[in-house]
């Protein structure tokens, strides 16, 4: 695994963030996230938000690289990446950090609930695993030689 391959991975988190992130101040989720630090803002749950893309960004390529060869692989495993971290995330960690318990949203009717969610954790994967596999596509005209940008 190369360095150059994570940083197209927070690249490619900090695209699929940016979007997500701004479907989120749509639906005025964001002070929720920054009541998570403490800070029920917006500004604060997106600077949050922002944080939390990037590290997913920079794991998706340690995590999930193996299955991106083509285009339509990018666009697959990070769909796929943005599944888990919809699980792991809202589902399970987010009420864990505000104080509500283990396990509260795992319910079918808080999952129900949480569909707005899933379909932003869904396009922040896709713009996440099509980014980085453009990035790993088009290494070669920013100085990276194509070996070194597609080597795992």
């Amino acid at each position: 695994m190369s360095f150059q391959n994570i940083k197209y991975g927070i690249y490619g988190g900090l695209a699929g963030g940016l979007v997500f992130g701004g479907l989120m101040g749509m639906m005025g989720t964001l002070p929720m996230i920054g009541q998570m630090v403490g800070v029920p803002s917006a500004a604060a749950g997106f600077f949050v938000h922002m944080v939390i893309s990037a590290i997913i960004g920079g794991s998706f390529p340690v995590l999930l690289a193996w299955g991106v060869p083509s285009w339509r692989g990018g666009v697959g495993a990070g769909s796929v990446y943005g599944l888990m971290w919809w699980f792991v995330g809202p589902l399970t960690l987010m009420p864990l950090f505000m104080g509500m318990g283990l396990g509260v949203n795992w319910s079918g009717n808080a999952m129900v609930q949480a569909a707005p969610s899933l379909l932003g954790h869904l396009l922040f994967g896709a713009i996440l695993g099509f980014t980085y596999r453009w990035l790993r596509e088009h290494a070669s005209w920013r100085g990276v030689t194509v070996g070194q940008a597609k080597g795992v």
